[in-house]
């Protein structure tokens, strides 16, 4: 990477909120804007396009509808993103996909530049990014490989607990490792006779005086074998219903007793870190509770408001990613004396991947607006991650049609684009899931 892009989001070793930002290269005027504000991003989607205005100017002269235009700082780190990823990422993503190599390089680079971590609070260091503007960075980031994306992203699902129901010494504890070092963290909660079946969960915790003891085995954890600490949801009451019978921990990654499995080959994604991992009387602080006893479950199912839609985010970069794959494909290779992209049955599978990735990224991007406003998001999370999950899986599948044999083959991107879409579909809740939740929410109209 050259050195321009470099000193962009050069890292200093301070945890204040205006070194945090700057690691974005955002000028010091943007950073102050954002401290006036306690901390709390002026850039959200809201006020795309437009300098952010305080009180009365902002009153006066805010946007009277929707604006599709990104601010200036946006533009800058999705810039800063798309570099990375196609002078970083994509120069590797074939090696790592074929070694099963974890690529701790690009992530110490990724956090180095700030593009990791950025819904930690400002309060303890980080750069409380809204998550539109972390969808931005993140569809970057997928363009050049989901399975690097996937383990960057993982933290933010480890980390989201911790946001939303950790008081201040956990949070300054356990998310300002992250912003003091590239460390991982992983969301402990699948396991191996329970999926979306959440209830079926079968890790305890009993409490013994001033800890608990956990016992049990989790599965398909991502971040599993590299995580310094996981979020870990277990069962303190045998009795009571689903939402109370569950308590979420953060459990460091050294405590005796918690071993993880061997790291899993996966059909795609395959550098991402993917393991089970057994607990054989782990002991856990009380300190280490987050929210109270019998909360885990709320905690557990609220982060994935904040979630979904940066894997709906991933999934558009995957099939953004196969349509320009397809669409450079088309317009160099000829068949019947012509390039394959005058060919009618080509051109039609582009403009239909077009059509899909434009519209999942809109929904992908209004998933994001929503929770940023402060409003429950479920309907339109599950909308953006079902859709958005299907089109990446045609988008990749339709460019390995149009690369015809060359598609099958691994000396070409369109096949590891299908392995890797597949996982949208099943991960953060699969697509029968989501389409479980949006009945539901239509039906509870």
């Amino acid at each position: 990477m050259n050195n321009t892009l470099l000193q962009t989001g050069r890292l200093m070793t301070s945890r204040s909120a205006l070194l945090s930002a700057s690691r974005l290269g955002l000028s010091s005027r943007h950073v102050i804007g954002r401290a006036e504000r306690g901390g709390r991003s002026v850039h959200t989607s809201c006020r795309l396009g437009q300098e952010a205005l305080d009180g009365a100017d902002y009153e006066e002269n805010k946007p009277a509808g929707f604006s599709f235009e990104f601010s200036d700082e946006q533009k800058e780190y999705q810039d800063l993103a798309r570099k990375f990823a196609r002078e970083e990422i994509i120069p590797r993503a074939a090696h790592l996909d074929q070694t099963g190599e974890y690529p701790w390089q690009l992530i110490k680079k990724a956090w180095s530049l700030g593009l990791m971590n950025h819904s930690i609070p400002a309060s303890v260091g980080g750069m409380e990014m809204g998550i539109f503007d972390t969808c931005i960075l993140t569809e970057e980031l997928a363009y050049g490989c989901t399975g690097v994306s996937t383990a960057i992203e993982a933290n933010e699902l480890g980390s989201v607990p911790v946001i939303i129901a950790g008081n201040l010494e956990q949070k300054k504890k356990y998310l300002g490792r992250l912003i003091e070092e590239p460390l991982m963290c992983a969301y402990c909660v699948t396991e191996p006779g329970a999926g979306s079946d959440v209830a079926g969960l079968k890790t305890t915790a009993v409490k013994k005086g001033d800890h608990y003891v956990l016992n049990g085995n989790k599965m398909w954890i991502t971040n599993g074998g590299v995580a310094d600490w996981y979020f870990v949801l277990a069962r303190t009451d045998a009795t009571a219903s689903t939402g109370k019978a569950f308590t979420g921990f953060i459990v460091d990654a050294k405590s005796p007793g918690l071993t993880p499995g061997r790291k899993e080959i996966n059909m795609g994604q395959r550098c991402s870190d993917t393991r089970g991992i057994s607990f054989e009387d782990v002991v856990v602080p009380k300190e280490n509770v987050l929210g109270a006893e019998g909360a885990g479950f709320k905690i557990a199912m609220g982060a994935f408001d904040r979630t979904r839609p940066p894997v709906a985010a991933g999934a558009v970069g995957l099939a953004q990613r196969a349509l320009d794959e397809a669409l450079k494909y088309s317009k160099e290779r000829k068949t019947f004396g012509s390039l394959i992209s005058s060919h009618q049955a080509v051109a039609f599978m582009l403009a239909d991947m077009a059509m899909n990735v434009e519209c999942a990224r809109l929904i992908t991007q209004r998933s994001a607006w929503e929770i940023d406003q402060g409003r429950r998001n479920t309907y339109y999370a599950s909308c953006a991650k079902a859709f958005a999950a299907d089109v990446a899986n045609k988008a990749a599948t339709d460019c390995v049609q149009v690369f015809g044999g060359n598609g099958f083959n691994t000396e070409y991107p369109a096949e590891k684009l299908m392995r890797d879409a597949k996982i949208y579909q099943i991960y953060e809740g699969t697509a029968q899931i989501q389409r479980m939740i949006i009945s539901r929410e239509l039906l509870a109209r």
